[in-house]
Formats: structure tokens, sequence, C-alpha cells
């Protein structure tokens, strides 16, 4: 590798693809003697999409595999949604830069545009998400959810040939690949609770390679860190994966940080939710609002629910 080249490692869809080449085009704007490359990298949660991403479980579904060629030095860099990134980064990687957020909310698609709260009894919704699908059950258990894995390309093909009549996805991917004007509904953060670390990127990295840390320091966006940092302390206090039914959603107003939270079970019976404030200075006066929330949480009665989630499936 010669010292004016960055490789990046990406999954092969075409929205990991566009954000990997708007990190690309980024840092060769901002120095112009540097050559960046793009690697597409199949993951595990690429390669199984016959079971939900709950059912194969594991940590790092969407990310092992680019964080094993980050650590075999086969690429520089590594770019992810934050949503996939587990609370626990392998020894030696740090996240280097994360830059300002897309949007956070979810996108609902019905085929015939009907919005979300006059859909028809028995109306099926397409996610592969345990977060969604809960909310969804939660807010209108009449409905039916079914499994949807795939790009967004494919799950917004799969609603037109009929064998959904709606699905929900992230806002933030609609909006990178030019295509929100899909959305029949976009919905609010205070109904539908966004996934932890969802409309962020991060930019992985090895974090004793300071050629390319300080390459990136220009990409960092403090609000979003903070308030990310609040939603993953939030998720790893209460033991939480990318795949279970918990949700957060923090915004910064200054030094100012709120956070929202919940927890459901599957079914979208049970529920604790709340919503703290606290003022904030770093990364870890962040945290520590994430902490405190799922405290709280966590005393109102959120174990037996999470325990419910995780008890194997027979």
């Amino acid at each position: 590798m010669t010292s004016n080249v960055i490789r990046i490692g990406s999954r092969g869809s075409a929205l990991a693809l566009s954000q990997a080449d708007w990190v690309k085009q980024s840092i060769e704007n901002k120095y112009s003697h540097l050559k960046v490359t793009i690697k597409k990298i199949k993951t595990k949660g690429d390669k199984i999409l016959d079971s939900t991403l709950a059912r194969i479980g594991g940590k790092g579904l969407f990310v092992k595999e680019i964080e094993d060629a980050l650590l075999r030095e086969d690429i520089d860099i590594a770019v992810h949604s934050m949503k996939d990134v587990p609370t626990e980064i392998p020894a030696g990687l740090h996240l280097a830069a994360i830059p300002r957020r897309e949007d956070t909310r979810d996108a609902f698609i019905s085929r015939d545009g009907t919005p979300f709260a006059k859909l028809p009894s028995g109306a099926r919704i397409g996610t592969s998400s345990l977060r969604r699908q809960a909310q969804i059950k939660s807010l209108r258990p009449d409905l039916v959810c079914e499994t949807l894995r795939g790009n967004l390309d494919t799950r917004i093909r799969k609603l037109s040939e009929g064998k959904f009549d709606a699905i929900i996805v992230a806002m933030a991917g609609l909006k990178r690949l030019k295509m929100e004007d899909k959305a029949t509904e976009i919905l609010s953060p205070d109904v539908f609770i966004p996934a932890i670390g969802q409309g962020a990127l991060v930019i992985e990295s090895r974090a004793d390679d300071s050629r390319i840390n300080d390459c990136l320091v220009f990409l960092e966006h403090r609000p979003t860190r903070m308030a990310v940092a609040a939603e993953r302390a939030f998720l790893r206090r209460l033991g939480g994966g990318c795949q279970v039914p918990i949700a957060a959603h923090g915004v910064l107003d200054g030094n100012k940080l709120s956070l929202s939270g919940i927890v459901l079970s599957e079914d979208g019976k049970a529920k604790v939710s709340d919503k703290i404030q606290g003022k904030i200075s770093d990364v870890k006066s962040a945290e520590e609002i994430g902490k405190r929330l799922a405290e709280e949480l966590l005393s109102r009665g959120t174990t037996d629910i999470l325990s419910s989630v995780y008890r194997p499936k027979v």
C-alpha cells in the first residue's frame, strides 16, 4: 500500500456503496493528493437471506467480515451504518469518525398510499426488524408482520409486486438513494422510536493508524457522536444486541441531551418506555444519560421483558 491510497471496505448493496462513495468523495475533495478505493465485502447478514435477522443471531451480522479485513490490513477504513455496529468494538479498532447524522426516522411505504393508521385489519407489513415488528404490534395488533429481507431496492420491488401491503424502512436510506418520494408517511420518533444509531454512519479504523485517523478528523460531527453515544450506552446497559426490540432516540440541543427509550416484548403487548434529559460536556457524560435511562427502565420491569426475548425458541 502506498501512502497516498486509502482503501475503504464496504458491503456491496447499493445503499452501502452509496455511503462508502460519499466518504470516498469527501476524502478526495479534502485531500487532492489522496486516492480512495472501495472494496466490496460480503458479510454473514448478506449471505443468509432466508431467515430473520433475530434467528440467525449473533453480533456484527453486517460488520464482522469487514472488521476482520481491517484487522488483517486488507483495508484501511470501514464504512458502516451505525445501527449495525455492536456496542463492543474489537480490540485494536475504534470508531474514528461519526459524520453528521441523516434523518433518524422510519418511513412507512404502502402499496396504494394508505397511511399506517388507516391500513385495513389483516394487512401485511414486511420488515426483518424485531424492533419494528414489536412497535407495529403494540400500535396495531390487528396487522400481520411478515419477514422481509434484502436491500432497499429488493424490499420496494417486493412491495410493488403485491407480496406485502406495506413496508417500513429507514428514511435515511431512502434519502441517500434519492428515493424519499417513495415514502407514504414518515413516522414520528415520538410514536415510533428509531433503532439505536439509525441515520448515522461511522468510519471505523485501526486505533494505532495515525496516518488514517488524522485524515478522518474533518468528518467528525460532535453532536451526532454525543447523541449516538447515549443511545449505544442505553443498549449496552440493557445487554441488547442490534436485533432486539429495544429502541432509543437522542437529540442534542446545545449542551442539553434528550433521550427517549423503549423496550418491548416481541408481541408488543408488554413495553416500558421513558424520556430523560441532562447536560453533557463529553462522550462520557452522554453515556451516563444512556445508562441512567436504562437503569430507570430496568427498575420498572424491563428485565422480565428481555428475558422473554432472549429465551430459546423451541
